[in-house]
């Protein structure tokens, strides 16, 4: 249950992610409410996770998956550029993720 908690915690961190970034500096009330919601959500379910994952197991596969959604979406979403050595980083984080899941 506690690997189930964390990747939703690390898909919320993405949530959160894109809606500080839509807040246009908390200047939009939807994005900055999102962005208080998900944040919040997000660091519960990683505090839930962390009573049965070690912390820096936990800690490392949360930011990956946030950081490499956030990425993905950028690129699908926003517009930012999606070059072949974009692509190849994110999935050396993705395989670090998968190691770290693998090792535990």
């Amino acid at each position: 249950m506690a690997w189930i908690v964390l990747v939703l915690s690390g898909l919320l961190e993405t949530a959160w992610a894109i809606a500080l970034d839509r807040s246009n500096g908390f200047s939009r009330p939807l994005p900055t409410a999102v962005f208080a919601v998900t944040l919040v959500l997000s660091m519960a379910g990683l505090a839930y996770a962390l009573r049965d994952i070690p912390v820096g197991t936990g800690y490392a596969v949360w930011v990956g998956i946030g950081a490499v959604g956030t990425a993905v979406v950028g690129m699908l979403a926003l517009n930012e550029p999606a070059s072949l050595p974009r692509i190849a980083c994110l999935a050396l984080v993705v395989a670090g993720v998968v190691g770290l899941k693998l090792f535990h």
